[in-house]
């Protein structure tokens, strides 16, 4: 499956699970480390369309630095990727993408879903 990327944090155990799960069974994917490397606002406004009813979960809602921004739970897609473009670290993870499917891997057998 060559067309697979996945954004991750190398600090995230469930990251880790993943790329694990992954390579037990021998599937190669670009990793993206979104703290290195932050999605762009076009490549995460793809990302929530790729999610589609998933979408809002690509916050990380559960982070004190989302409320302290004020930030509300119901965020339109809009406010998300304005919200991400500028605070990378608020992404939830690990998000999967193969071909037109996406997913947030947790845990990392979800990733079964799209493969």
């Amino acid at each position: 499956m060559s067309d697979c990327t996945v954004y991750y944090n190398p600090h995230c155990s469930k990251c880790r699970a993943l790329l694990e799960w992954l390579a037990a069974r021998g599937i190669a994917a670009q990793l993206i480390d979104y703290q290195r490397q932050p999605p762009d606002a076009a490549t995460l406004a793809r990302l929530l369309h790729l999610l589609g009813d998933e979408a809002p979960a690509l916050l990380r809602r559960d982070e004190s630095e989302l409320a302290a921004l004020g930030i509300a739970s119901d965020s339109s897609p809009i406010d998300i990727v304005a919200t991400l473009v500028l605070h990378p670290q608020l992404m939830q993870r690990p998000v999967i993408v193969c071909g037109e499917r996406a997913l947030i891997a947790r845990p990392p057998q979800r990733a079964l879903e799209i493969l």
